[in-house]
């Protein structure tokens, strides 16, 4: 991996549009200006916002202008309110776009969006864990595929695994972006987030770059290797037999790294 992250990778996992957001709705004035506004269920002019927090029309306007900078209000000209220098009213209504914050960073969506794939798409005498182990290697892959110049270590960051070179070729990723899912289902997860990452690394320009399983309290539970610290002997993940012999709270078998074979 190179020392070099992206923009995302340098400010957390969910960009500087998400601080920007959070830091424009530290005023109460905006924030009650945004609940009238999404509670309206239609545009709603400065003068209705105005009177309905009871404050002069130039400052409901200073503060709805910041919302739609923000991009948690959009705007248009088009409301039937009374018309300023020959033109419709401008109108406020909710953006389309939603705004989420976790410290650390929590990608709960993504684990949502890979089980609700692996539940349509569960192929015939698959098991569910199977078919999200699957979708979850699909996944990685396309997002490898597609990285172009970005780095591994700004990938990493992006998706709140927060990286970090432990020893020479040996990468520790200090928070797990699936918790607490992972703590109450680890074998699933855990799987789930192996996968993930073994996909994105064989359709990425890190090929000389495996995931290992290698579970530690406070953090993820996969870890990085390249170089001589990726030489050691591969380990299959354990069965579903195995799995289903084991506590409900183990972590799947230390030391299980990417399969050789990419077919999902």
């Amino acid at each position: 991996m190179t020392s070099d992250s992206i923009a995302a990778g340098q400010i957390g996992a969910h960009g500087a549009d998400t601080w920007s957001a959070v830091a424009v709705l530290g005023d109460e004035t905006r924030r009650r200006l945004l609940e009238f506004v999404r509670l309206a269920r239609r545009p709603v002019t400065r003068e209705e916002a105005s009177a309905a927090l009871g404050i002069t029309r130039k400052l409901a306007a200073f503060h709805l202008d910041k919302l739609v900078a923000a991009g948690l209000l959009q705007a248009r000209h088009g409301g039937h309110g009374p018309r300023r220098v020959g033109r419709a009213p401008k109108v406020y209504e909710p953006a389309a776009r939603t705004v989420t914050l976790s410290l650390p960073a929590r990608r709960h969506e993504l684990l949502a969006s890979l089980l609700a794939q692996a539940a349509t798409a569960q192929r015939p005498q698959e098991s569910a864990r199977d078919a999200s182990v699957r979708i979850a290697r699909a996944r990685g892959e396309a997002l490898g595929a597609a990285a172009g110049d970005t780095d591994l270590t700004g990938f990493l960051f992006s998706f709140g695994f927060e990286p970090a070179e432990e020893a020479p070729g040996r990468t520790v990723l200090h928070n797990c972006p699936f918790h607490p899912v992972a703590a109450q289902a680890p074998q699933l997860v855990c799987a789930i987030n192996h996968a993930f990452l073994c996909g994105y690394l064989a359709a990425s320009r890190e090929r000389e770059t495996v995931a290992v399983l290698a579970p530690r309290p406070g953090a993820c539970c996969v870890e990085l290797r390249t170089g001589a610290a990726a030489a050691a002997p591969e380990q299959e993940p354990a069965t579903a037999a195995a799995e289903q012999e084991s506590a409900d709270s183990e972590p799947p078998g230390t030391g299980a790294v990417c399969r050789r074979d990419t077919s999902v």
